[in-house]
């Protein structure tokens, strides 16, 4: 991960003996698709002549346009170090362009570099992400299918023997930093079997890269293992989900914007603006942060996921909390995220809620220190505390009417996945579960 040439590329094949090239790109819906190709192809590769059929994508073109190019980042060159011996496989992460070189309005990574052209006119130079991605580790069974037998019943911060899963982390930090990434932490998380592991942020191109190729080498690694690894939101009912903080920052060259020694709590008036308006579209960008009918499960009250939309420097109930460092670090924490979003949306959207939050000089309401799981419905009312949605179709409702979060997805992604997520919704909608079965089956 660091600057590279396409000489340099060339001289890192032989070098490393790499046969074989990943191209790999992000859909909608934030799954990571690749064309593999064959050493023969790089020099057509490094020169974006690589095509492929996008109607067979989801979200992407229609079959009578489906021509697509693939234009490589140089910059995220990695050979994968689990892949050993004669013919090892390298990556390169793409941007899809359209047949005439223009970028592709459904690439969420091209989508993601229009927002932050977008900031950049507004005097910000950087935008920067440390995510905090949660996953559980479940075993295989007989037949190399996930089980829902758990490997482990560690807690928050648990060590072997009851944290079963600690050399399977290992070997995921490992292999991470293998590839370039700066760990910063490792740990069990509270649930049976939720782990999380911390990696340094960056900017946000770079760091929405680093989420999935992160999903990749944990879902690898824990194979090894014999175990599967999922991001699914909340995958057992009774324990806390899988989360996916977002800690945002916004600098303006050397200097964090976020930060003024001589405000209140040392925030500037940049960084209320931001915080109000996340609070103001935190309903309009629920849909894209919180992407399927499971992750709705998660965000109750209980569990340590906000559902309440409210800010604090101190409590953890919030959506929206702001650590307590300060100096380059003062950043704003968004809690609601979870990790089957498409990072590259979820920036987009997070970093245009914030910037119509400073255009419009917004500031936001009164900081609730207090635990919100403890008030009741009145006592939030009474301080102006709202509810996220509580179903992906709300959310999705909230998303149609909200016009800056649209004009951050751009009206070709915001169509398709609209589209898909409405499909899904009534998926869920019209099956019968099993909970419906127990309850009535005996009853009526």
């Amino acid at each position: 991960m660091g600057k590279y040439t396409k000489d340099d590329i060339r001289r890192l094949v032989k070098e490393e003996d790499v046969n074989f090239i990943r191209l790999q790109f992000t859909d909608i819906l934030g799954t990571i698709k690749n064309v593999e190709i064959p050493i023969s192809q790089l020099d057509k590769a490094l020169d974006n002549k690589m095509m492929f059929d996008g109607s067979s994508i989801e979200g992407f073109v229609r079959i009578e346009e489906s021509d697509m190019q693939l234009v490589p980042d140089l910059d995220t060159w990695v050979v994968f170090p689990w892949i050993t011996g004669k013919g090892k496989v390298a990556r390169l992460i793409c941007d899809v362009n359209n047949p005439d070189g223009t970028p592709f309005a459904g690439d969420p990574r091209a989508n993601l570099k229009r927002v932050l052209k977008e900031m950049q006119e507004l005097g910000f130079t950087d935008f920067n992400l440390g995510p905090e991605p949660e996953f559980f580790l479940f075993k295989l069974d007989q037949s190399g299918e996930p089980s829902l037998e758990l490997n482990d019943h560690g807690g928050y911060f648990d060590l072997a023997p009851v944290d079963l899963g600690e050399n399977c982390r290992r070997d995921i930090v490992l292999e991470l930093e293998e590839m370039g990434f700066e760990i910063e932490a490792s740990h069990h998380e509270v649930a049976p079997g939720q782990h999380e592991i911390d990696f340094k942020y960056a900017d946000a191109i770079k760091a929405c890269d680093q989420i999935q190729t992160f999903k990749l080498v944990v879902k690898t690694i824990a194979r090894k293992h014999g175990l599967h690894a999922t991001f699914m939101p909340k995958p057992l009912f009774g324990v806390n989900g899988s989360g996916m903080h977002m800690n945002l920052s916004l600098f303006q060259g050397d200097k964090n914007a976020f930060l003024d020694e001589n405000g209140e709590m040392q925030l500037s008036d940049t960084a209320y603006s931001f915080i109000s308006g996340i609070i103001e579209h935190a309903k309009g960008f629920t849909a894209i942060a919180n992407p399927t009918v499971n992750s709705y499960k998660r965000l109750v009250p209980g569990y340590e996921a906000p559902c309440y939309i409210a800010w604090s420097g101190q409590n953890r109930s919030p959506l929206i909390r702001v650590p307590s460092s300060r100096g380059m670090s003062t950043r704003v924490e968004v809690r609601s995220v979870d990790p089957a979003a498409n990072p590259y949306l979820a920036m987009a959207t997070l970093l245009a809620a914030g910037l119509d939050g400073i255009k419009k000089k917004m500031t936001p309401p009164k900081a609730v220190d207090r635990n919100i799981y403890a008030m009741n419905k009145r006592e939030r009312e009474a301080v102006g505390i709202e509810d996220l949605p509580g179903t992906l179709h709300s959310a999705l409702n909230e998303l149609e009417n909200d016009e800056v979060i649209r004009k951050a997805l751009g009206e070709h992604i915001f169509r398709n996945f609209v589209e898909a997520k409405e499909i899904e919704w009534d998926m869920f909608r019209t099956a019968v579960h099993p909970w419906e079965r127990e309850q009535y089956l005996k009853m009526y």
